[in-house]
């Protein structure tokens, strides 16, 4: 009784038995069809975040977030600049390095990017040492000229651990003859394996001191690699650090160093999500067939509600409170049923798999074998606000229509 005459009327229609059971059908397959939507986007976008996170995380546990290095010459203040570094709160750790393209020879011949480091002081910006399959990233001593190779590279190559590579640098020495490329025999002391296909198959790890010698660069590096905190400050912290060294330097952070990989894993999942949401759309347009059934039906109710005093536009919202509730209703039982379903993949995953007796996602083939899921507020609340939105649209004209209705003209033959 406290409530307004138009969504008193639209609450008890809505709790009304109808007397055209088709109307009644389509108003659930309203609910149902935006409630589908629903769950399937919150569960789709979870899961692609999950993978998104998934190829971050197994990219930058063996790459830097940021990397100051010198422009067009070798870093020969780098301890100064490692020190700097560390001076900022926002910076985990700091370490040297050189990075140099190259032609491996094993029994087959691959690129690869040759970096040279320091054991002791790459643990703070990598987890190299905890990704080894073979061997040990502490037989990387200086004037060992020992190598470490990625299992993909391994593979290409055909080498194992106790063979012998060699490194054809990209760097070029002047001699009688002409410009040679120098040539460096390596013996690989390990196999590391990062879980991502573009850094086992394309990096190799040596000593920084050795690949130093081999280029002739005294102690001067590529630059300095840095892990963050907060990896979403990598460009600040990288330009911050830039400044404050006062020197030509050359700034890059993960994300314009991937930024291809990094732009298209974020297009896909918008372009999955604009897609996906047109099953809530078909939901709405359900809605807008029930409505306007609903409307037909009672064109002698909306006449009496007429002849009482009610005006057009109190009639519609009594058919927008409506529609706005079956939209509310289906898109609260859509986010309950995603945020459960995300919640779960994993053991439905299992029961898939064991009721089948397959292997959906073999750890021979895939990276990443389980399925990886991250259920953001963010995308839970923008996809609420689309379900919720496209039902009171759908509301629109049903509701528009339902104010048009002449009073004499509906009552006539009654």
């Amino acid at each position: 009784m406290f409530k307004p005459i138009p969504v008193a009327i639209g609450l008890r229609y809505l709790r009304a038995k109808r007397r055209n059971g088709f109307i009644s059908f389509i108003s659930l397959a309203s609910i149902l069809g935006i409630a589908l939507g629903v769950t399937v986007l919150i569960t789709t976008l979870s899961v692609m975040s999950g993978f998104q996170r998934e190829i971050r995380d197994r990219m930058l546990q063996m790459t830097a977030h940021a990397t100051v290095s010198a422009a067009g010459e070798a870093m020969t203040d780098w301890p100064h600049a490692v020190a700097v570094a560390m001076q900022d709160p926002r910076v985990a750790g700091a370490a040297p390095y050189v990075d140099i393209q190259a032609l491996i020879k094993g029994s087959h011949n691959q690129p690869a990017m040759v970096r040279g480091i320091v054991p002791e002081q790459e643990k703070q910006v990598s987890v190299l040492a905890q990704k080894m399959k073979r061997g040990s990233v502490d037989s990387l001593v200086p004037g060992s000229f020992n190598i470490v190779l990625g299992t993909e590279l391994a593979l290409w190559l055909g080498v194992g651990v106790g063979d012998s590579v060699v490194v054809m640098l990209a760097d070029e020495r002047i001699t009688a003859v002409g410009a040679v490329p120098s040539l460096k025999r390596f013996q690989v002391s390990g196999i590391f394996e990062a879980g991502y296909n573009e850094i086992d198959k394309g990096l190799a790890v040596v000593n920084m001191s050795d690949l130093q010698r081999v280029l002739r660069m005294d102690e001067g590096v590529t630059g300095v690699r840095l892990k963050l905190k907060d990896m979403d400050q990598s460009w600040a912290v990288a330009r911050d650090l830039a400044e404050r060294l006062q020197g030509p330097y050359r700034i890059s952070d993960w994300t314009s160093e991937n930024a291809n990989l990094y732009h298209s894993l974020k297009m896909e999942k918008t372009v999955m999500g604009i897609l996906l949401s047109l099953i809530i759309a078909m939901g709405a347009f359900n809605l807008v067939s029930s409505l306007v059934m609903l409307v037909t039906d009672k064109q002698a109710d909306i006449a009496i509600l007429r002849t009482l005093g009610l005006t057009p536009r109190g009639v519609m919202q009594v058919f927008m409170v409506q529609g706005s509730l079956i939209g509310i209703i289906g898109t609260v039982l859509g986010v309950v049923g995603g945020i459960l379903l995300t919640l779960n993949l994993e053991r439905i995953l299992g029961l898939i798999e064991s009721a089948f007796n397959v292997t959906l996602l073999p750890a021979d083939v895939y990276y990443i074998t389980g399925l990886p899921y991250d259920l953001k507020s963010s995308d839970v609340l923008v996809i609420t606000l689309v379900a919720l939105g496209m039902s009171f649209l759908a509301t629109l004209y049903p509701a528009w229509r339902a104010a048009r209705t002449d009073p004499a003209e509906a009552l006539r033959y009654e």
